[in-house]
C-alpha cells in the first residue's frame, strides 16, 4: 500500500469517527428515545384495550337487547337470532398448528405454530384476535352487515378437536332463519400446515344483497431478534393466476383486477396465506409500516370480492397456509401454486443456483450433521473446491500481469502521460505479443458472481438457521453481537458482530495479497477503493444474518489459503516469464481492435518504434 493510500484511509477513518461522534445521541436524546418506546408500548396496549372495550360493549349491547325482540328485528333483520348467542372458543389442532376459532364472528382468532418459538422463547402466534379482522361484509335489508360482529353456532358442541391422527372438520353457522345460513367450514389434516376453509351460503338468496366481500387484516408482530432485518423480509405477497409472484413493500395500497391465485401476509420465516381453489378476482391490498419502536412491524389488509350469484347454494372453497417459509415444506403443497416462491432465493438469474445446488446439498448435509455451523463450513469448502480451477486460472492471469509489470513500467517511462493513446497502444501490443489477456483475472470472478449472490439470498431466508447456535453466535439467522453499544451508530447499528468483523479482516488481508500482484496499470484511486471495501462490509453486514458473515469469512479465508498454496507450490514466476518471452518471439496476428488502436495512434502522429 503506498503512502497516498494510507493517508486516504486515515482521512476516511477520521471522517467516519467524527461523523459518529457528532450524530451520537445525547443523554437527553437517549432518554427521549426510551420515552418514545414507552409511549409506543402504551399506544399498542391502548389499541388492544379499545378493541377489547368495543367487543365488550357489543356484547353488553346484545345482552340489553335480548329481551327486546322488536328492536333486534329492526336493527339486525334476519340475523336478530345471531345476537342471542354466547361466546365460545373451539380449538382445532394437530401436531404442528393450533387454531382457535371464536363463535363471535365464527372467525380464526389465534394461530399458534407449536414447533416454533419467538426469539425470546414465547409462543409463536402468527396473528391474534385483538390485532386482526376476519369476516364477510354485505348488505341485508339495505343495511351493512359484518359477520365479525355476529355470533355463529358450532355444528358440534366439542370444544377441542384433535386432528393428529385423522382429518377433522369444524363448522360454524350464522343463521338467518329456517334453512338459511352462512357457513364457515374449517378442515385440518394430520401433519399439515394447510387448513381447508370453505365459505358456504345456503338459502340466502333473499337475504344477501349485492356482493360479498371477505375482509382479512392483521398486525404483524416482530418474531425475530433483528427487527430492521426482519422488516426487510416482511411484505404482502401474491401470485397472479398462472403467472409470477409479486409483493408490496412499505406503506402502499394496490388494487388487483386480474385473477390472483393466492394472497399472503409474509414475514421473514413464517407466512399466513389465503389460497383460492380456482382464483380470486377483485382484491384491495394495503400495507402500512409501523414506527421503529413499535412491537408491530406492519399492518396488512386484504379485501377480496366473492362473486355472489344469488343462488340457493353458493360455495367458495379456499385454503389457509399457516406455517414456516421452508422451501421443501412449501413445495409439498404443489408446484403449481408456487408457495415456495415465498422463500426469497433472489432474482431468477441467481435463484437456480439455490434451487438446484445449494438447497439440495444443504438438505443432504442437514440429514447427516446436526450442527449448522459445521454444515456451512462443509458447504463453503465444497463450493471453493468446485471453483478451484477458476481460482487457479485467475491467479495465473494475475501472475502473468505481475511478471510483465517491469516491461509495462518501461513503456510508461518511455511514453509521456500526455500521450495516453500511444501508451495504451504500446501496452496492448505487449499483451498481445506475450499472449496475456488483461481481463483474464476478471472473467473467472464473473463466473463465481452468481454463486455469491445466490448465497447472499439463501442464508438470510433459510429458516433452518433460525435459532441455531454456533460458537458465540446464538442465532445464525440473526446478528452475532459480542458487544452492545450504548448508542446507535448511523448505518452501522448499536452492536458489534464478530463474524462480520472477522469477514472484514480477512477481506483486508486478501486485498493486501492481491495488491502485491497487481500491475501499475490500475486506475488512480482504485487501490484505495479496494482497501475501502472491507471497511464498507462492516457497515453493510453488521446487522445481517451471522450465518452469511460466517460463510463469507470462511470462503475468504479458504481463498487466502488457496492463493498462498498456488503461489508457493504451483506457480513459478520465472517459468511464467520464460513462457511469456517465448510467446513474444512467435508471429502475432493483429486483431481488428488492435488495428483500430494503431490507426488512431498514427492519426495522432505516433510512429511505432523500429524493431
Amino acid at each position: 500500500m503506498d503512502k497516498n493510500s494510507i493517508w486516504g484511509l486515515i482521512i476516511i477513518g477520521v471522517i467516519l469517527a467524527g461523523y459518529t461522534f457528532l450524530v451520537m445521541p445525547s443523554k437527553e436524546e437517549q432518554q427521549a428515545i426510551k420515552k418514545s418506546d414507552s409511549i409506543a408500548r402504551v399506544e399498542r396496549l391502548h389499541k388492544e384495550q379499545l378493541e377489547a372495550e368495543r367487543v365488550e360493549a357489543l356484547k353488553k349491547q346484545y345482552a340489553e337487547k335480548k329481551q327486546d325482540t322488536a328492536a333486534l328485528q329492526s336493527e339486525y333483520g334476519a340475523f336478530a337470532g345471531a345476537v342471542q348467542q354466547k361466546e365460545e372458543i373451539i380449538t382445532l389442532e394437530n401436531k404442528l398448528v393450533k387454531i382457535s376459532i371464536n363463535t363471535l364472528g365464527g372467525r380464526i382468532a389465534n394461530v399458534e405454530l407449536k414447533e416454533y418459538k419467538t426469539h425470546d422463547a414465547k409462543k409463536l402466534i402468527l396473528w391474534g384476535e385483538k390485532n386482526s379482522k376476519f369476516g364477510l361484509t354485505f348488505y341485508a335489508a339495505n343495511k351493512p352487515m359484518n359477520t365479525q360482529d355476529l355470533y355463529f353456532t358450532p355444528v358440534n358442541s366439542v370444544k377441542t378437536v384433535d386432528a393428529s391422527t385423522a382429518q377433522q372438520v369444524v363448522s360454524m353457522r350464522l343463521h338467518a332463519g329456517e334453512g338459511k345460513y352462512i357457513e364457515y367450514k374449517y378442515s385440518l389434516d394430520p401433519d399439515s400446515y394447510m387448513i381447508g376453509f370453505d365459505i358456504n351460503t345456503v338459502g340466502m338468496q333473499d337475504v344477501i344483497q349485492k356482493e360479498l366481500t371477505f375482509n382479512w387484516a392483521a398486525d404483524i408482530p416482530s418474531q425475530e431478534k433483528g427487527r430492521k432485518f426482519e422488516n426487510q423480509y416482511t411484505n404482502i405477497s401474491y401470485k397472479f393466476f398462472e403467472d409470477d409472484v409479486e409483493s408490496i413493500t412499505g406503506s402502499k395500497e394496490e388494487s388487483l383486477s386480474t385473477k390472483v391465485k393466492w394472497v399472503g401476509f409474509k414475514q421473514q420465516f413464517f407466512s399466513s396465506v389465503l389460497i383460492a381453489d380456482d382464483s380470486f378476482k377483485g382484491i384491495e391490498l394495503k400495507s402500512t409500516d409501523m414506527e421503529e419502536n413499535s412491537p408491530i412491524l406492519k399492518n396488512f389488509s386484504a379485501a377480496i370480492s366473492l362473486p355472489y350469484q344469488g343462488s340457493q347454494l353458493e360455495n367458495y372453497p379456499m385454503n389457509f397456509y399457516f406455517g414456516p417459509n421452508k422451501y421443501q415444506t412449501l413445495r409439498k403443497y404443489g408446484k403449481d401454486i408456487e408457495l415456495h416462491s415465498l422463500v426469497d432465493l433472489g432474482w431468477k438469474m441467481f435463484a437456480w443456483v439455490n434451487k438446484w445446488f445449494v438447497i439440495p446439498v444443504f438438505n443432504f448435509l442437514e440429514n447427516h450433521i446436526g450442527n449448522y455451523g459445521i454444515i456451512i463450513l462443509i458447504l463453503t469448502i465444497l463450493i471453493k473446491l468446485i471453483l478451484a480451477p477458476l481460482t487457479y486460472k485467475s491467479y495465473m492471469s494475475t501472475a502473468k500481469m505481475k511478471v510483465l509489470k517491469p516491461q509495462i513500467d518501461e513503456i510508461n517511462e518511455r511514453i509521456p502521460k500526455d500521450k495516453a493513446m500511444e501508451r495504451q497502444q504500446a501496452t496492448m501490443a505487449l499483451y498481445k505479443k506475450a499472449g496475456v489477456n488483461p481481463m483474464g483475472g476478471c472473467l473467472p470472478m464473473l463466473v463465481q458472481f452468481p454463486i455469491l449472490i445466490a448465497l447472499f439470498r439463501f442464508f438470510p431466508a433459510s429458516i433452518e438457521l433460525r435459532q441455531e447456535s454456533f460458537l458465540w453466535a446464538e442465532d445464525l439467522s440473526s446478528y452475532d453481537s459480542i458487544l452492545d453499544l450504548p448508542f446507535n451508530i448511523p448505518f452501522y447499528g448499536d452492536h458489534i458482530s464478530l463474524f462480520c468483523l472477522l469477514m472484514a479482516i480477512t477481506n483486508l488481508v486478501y486485498t493486501r495479497m492481491n495488491s502485491q500482484m497487481q500491475s501499475s496499470q490500475q486506475m488512480p484511486g482504485m487501490q484505495t477503493m479496494m482497501y475501502l471495501m472491507p471497511l464498507m462490509f462492516l457497515f453493510w453486514f453488521n446487522g445481517y444474518a451471522s450465518g452469511l458473515s460466517y460463510y463469507y469469512f470462511i470462503a475468504t479465508l479458504f481463498t487466502i489459503v488457496q492463493t498462498w498454496a498456488i503461489r508457493k507450490y504451483m506457480v513459478d514466476e520465472d517459468k511464467v516469464l520464460a513462457t511469456i518471452e517465448a510467446n513474444k518471439k512467435k508471429p502475432v496476428k493483429k486483431s481488428k481492435f488492435q488495428q483500430r488502436l494503431e490507426e488512431a495512434a498514427k492519426q495522432r502522429g505516433y510512429k511505432p518504434p523500429k524493431k
